[in-house]
């Protein structure tokens, strides 16, 4: 299933990273361990100011000096929707091959962690969201150019509410092609 959806999101870095990039420089895949929906390229979904706080919260940590956006319009091609439950109900069986690839090699099975119920080093939902497109394309030759996911974040907006301060939906771009072009916000 083709999802031609076009979007337009928002990427957090720093300023000179968005100088670069809005000069033609090519994104760099993130890849760490705990990223929420595997490898990709992230993009808040017309969430400029989520992208801002992301950029604010990674200067907090040392690793952005002056925190920017950049804007993009992305075309999602061949999306893992996991907003629909045509793609969540593949995540049990994806879950138990990983389980079983992590038994036959005698390694854990990664833990979702952090210091609260949010648990923002995705580390379980990271491996196996890698090794189930890992092993689609292996095996049945379906490659996906995009992730994208609801994500109920944060504290409730006052007492009692269902309501999440942080909740956002965030893309991973798999497939660079996906990024149509790109743009300073005002």
């Amino acid at each position: 299933m083709k999802y031609d959806r076009t979007v337009i999101a928002y990427h957090g870095c720093d300023a000179s990273v968005a100088e670069e990039l809005l000069s033609g420089a090519p994104f760099k895949p993130s890849q760490n361990d705990y990223d929420w929906l595997g490898t990709g390229i992230y993009f808040w979904e017309y969430g400029r100011d989520r992208a801002l706080r992301f950029a604010m919260e990674q200067q907090k940590r040392g690793k952005v000096q002056e925190p920017a956006v950049v804007g993009a319009i992305l075309q999602l091609g061949k999306c893992f929707d996991l907003m629909d439950t045509r793609f969540t109900s593949e995540l049990p069986t994806a879950f138990d091959l990983f389980w079983q690839h992590c038994e036959r090699e005698g390694t854990p099975l990664p833990r979702n962690e952090g210091n609260d119920s949010d648990k923002k080093l995705r580390r379980l939902d990271c491996a196996v969201l890698n090794f189930w497109f890992e092993y689609l394309e292996q095996e049945a030759a379906i490659v996906y150019d995009s992730v994208r996911c609801a994500f109920i974040e944060g504290e409730p907006v006052y007492d009692g509410s269902g309501i999440r301060k942080e909740t956002h939906v965030q893309i991973a771009i798999r497939n660079p092609a996906c990024i149509l072009g790109l743009f300073s916000p005002r």
